[in-house]
């Protein structure tokens, strides 16, 4: 049985072809801010190896890998994609690292995105109960309206 420092290699995982991560997470910002240790200030779970996987994925030698963050766009009425994280939580995966999310509406592909891009993507993929009070936050913080 190999240590947690071989499995989480990055290195290691990039070997692996066609690697697949997929991941979850509590909330992701409108810039593709991840976090998926804590609610604020409170832990919630470990965050295990997802930096690992998501960057050994992204960096796979034949080129094939995805990273993803799969995840309900609502829990209990409210948007797991928010204007800004919650004051105290830890991101865990910065928008550097994020390419794939994948809500039940969706797949929004960040990579190589703009700030306005990311946005309008996200948006996307939230509930439909969330999209217009997410579109106006966008436009708050971004000083512009999401486009693709």
């Amino acid at each position: 049985m190999y240590e947690v420092d071989h499995t989480n290699s990055t290195f290691v995982i990039a070997q692996m072809p066609k690697m697949t991560a997929i991941n979850s997470c509590i909330e992701v910002d409108l810039t593709g801010q991840v976090v998926s240790d804590s609610i604020g200030t409170r832990m919630y779970s470990g965050f295990g190896g997802q930096v690992d996987f998501i960057r050994g994925a992204a960096e796979g030698l034949d080129g094939k890998g995805k990273p993803i963050l799969a995840f309900p766009s609502s829990a209990k009425g409210i948007s797991k994609i928010v204007p800004f994280v919650k004051q105290g939580a830890g991101v865990v995966t910065t928008r550097a690292h994020v390419a794939y999310l994948v809500t039940e509406f969706g797949i929004a592909d960040l990579f190589g995105k703009t700030l306005r891009q990311r946005a309008y993507e996200l948006i996307q993929i939230a509930h439909p109960d969330h999209r217009e009070s997410l579109e106006k936050a966008a436009f708050e913080r971004l000083k512009t309206m999401p486009t693709k």
